[in-house]
């Protein structure tokens, strides 16, 4: 008996798909859905936001950009939880109102549970080697800490793990040193 082979969703078919208080993404034409995140994971995503705003104001080189549509191809497309791009990539990667290739730096916030974190730390980080972001940060909310993957000849690999008491700083964004603990306040 042959085995029923699943067709690819791409992402016309997202699109297609009834507004329902769920995020969908589609990795190599699987389709992953996640619930909105809490409010833990919003606090740090407006923590980033806040460092990042500090320092581009400082050194206007680029933006840092919530959840956008990041459309790699038509069976790859996902909504990092924040993105940086400089401005000399911005007609490269922008079009009309998604991202259609790499950002420089692509940072994803984990939610509680497996079904989130797997898809984070696995899929996800596959995608973006595979697509060449050059800096991907897992950023754990539960154990304040933040991991950061940059490009080798392999792909992403783990650069860091960064804990309270120590600073973020980037060969992406000259200059940027940005405490841990920042990102987690109340």
């Amino acid at each position: 008996m042959a085995a029923k082979i699943e067709p690819l969703v791409t992402v016309a078919d997202l699109e297609a798909l009834p507004e329902d208080g769920n995020r969908y993404e589609v990795i190599e034409g699987e389709i992953f859905v996640s619930r909105a995140p809490g409010l833990p994971h919003q606090l740090v995503s407006a923590n980033i936001s806040h460092e990042f705003k500090k320092y581009l104001a400082i050194h206007p080189i680029g933006l840092i950009v919530p959840t956008p549509g990041l459309v790699f191809d038509q069976y790859n497309g996902v909504i990092p939880d924040l993105v940086f791009f400089s401005h000399r990539r911005r007609s490269e990667i922008v079009e009309r109102e998604r991202l259609i290739a790499a950002p420089e730096l692509a940072i994803e916030i984990l939610s509680t549970g497996s079904q989130n974190i797997n898809p984070d730390r696995i899929t996800k980080r596959q995608l973006y080697s595979k697509y060449s972001v050059k800096e991907y940060w897992i950023v754990d909310v539960e154990n304040r800490a933040v991991e950061i993957y940059r490009q080798s000849p392999t792909g992403l690999a783990l650069n860091s793990t960064l804990y309270s008491g120590e600073r973020i700083i980037s060969p992406l964004l000259p200059n940027f040193d940005c405490p841990v603990d920042s990102l987690f306040e109340e």
